[in-house]
């Protein structure tokens, strides 16, 4: 993760949380320019996003949050799920006084973002899924990388259980666990934040909720980035390319070498692939361009 040398290493962050009859979303602001917002997945918290808000936050207002029930968020109601996350994201947007947003999801995170650009397509310039799809039921697409599911579920559930017996994570993985062990233990130490039983509901309600047919997909028109590792054991990454067959302004950035969690193993390659993104929509240069820019005086 590079900055440009003339950047200041500290920037104005605000920290509050936001009290609602449901929930209580504790939420941090950093930077200045566009807003871009930041969805967790099932293993993190407002805290995953350590190695993109630096990046981003010259140039963008970064927007990071816990969703309710992960800490310090608090779930008050008990309800979960992607409406209810959907509507927590709502709120804030709200609050903060948001009209237009780019979204970067991670993995739970996309259920939470996908539903919110379907309720309000007009206030999402831009968004990014990572290893996911939300509630898109990819399995119901007629492509040809569809075919591969099954044998990609197969070998996927086998190593999860490896791993699961010898104490790595599946969402960090192996490559990660031995390349990186001091990121892998801090992937660790933010999964363990949030109770067992409290993930295992989200997980069992998000999974419920793939329902989206092919035909809505075909609908969607808002601009969207899908960045998958290709040794993903979590989310299938053939999935990806056949989702971003049916939506017109969508493409597949697929990053070798890495496992589910490509935002926190790869940040370079992450960063720089969501950067070039936003820059076809936003018109902030990316980050090599504004150094170049700078370089020249």
């Amino acid at each position: 993760m590079r900055r440009h040398p003339g950047t200041p290493g500290r920037r104005h962050r605000t920290r509050d949380v936001l009290r609602r009859a449901e929930s209580e979303i504790y939420f941090e602001v950093t930077g200045s320019g566009p807003a871009l917002v930041f969805a967790h997945g099932l293993g993190g918290s407002y805290l995953s996003w350590w190695q993109q808000v630096p990046y981003f936050c010259d140039r963008y207002t970064c927007v990071t949050f816990s969703h309710r029930g992960f800490p310090p968020s608090v779930n008050i109601c008990g309800t979960v799920g992607p409406e209810a996350f959907a509507d927590d994201l709502a709120a804030l947007l709200d609050h903060l006084g948001l009209a237009e947003v780019y979204l970067v999801a991670q993995s739970m995170g996309g259920w939470t973002c996908l539903t919110y650009a379907l309720r309000a397509p007009e206030r999402v310039r831009g968004l990014v899924l990572s290893s996911s799809t939300g509630t898109i039921d990819f399995a119901a697409i007629d492509h040809p990388a569809i075919a591969e599911l099954p044998s990609w579920t197969e070998r996927s559930l086998a190593e999860r259980r490896r791993l699961n017996a010898i104490g790595v994570l599946p969402s960090t993985g192996s490559r990660m666990a031995h390349e990186q062990p001091e990121t892998s233990f801090l992937y660790e130490e933010l999964y363990d934040l949030t109770p067992a039983s409290y993930k295992d509901s989200v997980r069992r309600s998000t999974r419920s909720s793939r329902t989206l047919p092919p035909h809505q997909v075909r609908e969607i028109r808002t601009p969207v980035l899908l960045i998958v590792g290709q040794e993903d054991l979590i989310f299938p990454p053939m999935a990806a390319a056949a989702v971003a067959s049916l939506i017109p302004a969508a493409r597949v950035h697929e990053v070798p070498e890495a496992g589910h969690s490509v935002y926190f193993e790869r940040p370079e390659i992450y960063n720089r692939a969501v950067d070039a993104f936003l820059a076809e929509h936003s018109g902030v240069p990316t980050l090599e361009a504004a150094g170049s820019r700078n370089a020249r005086g």
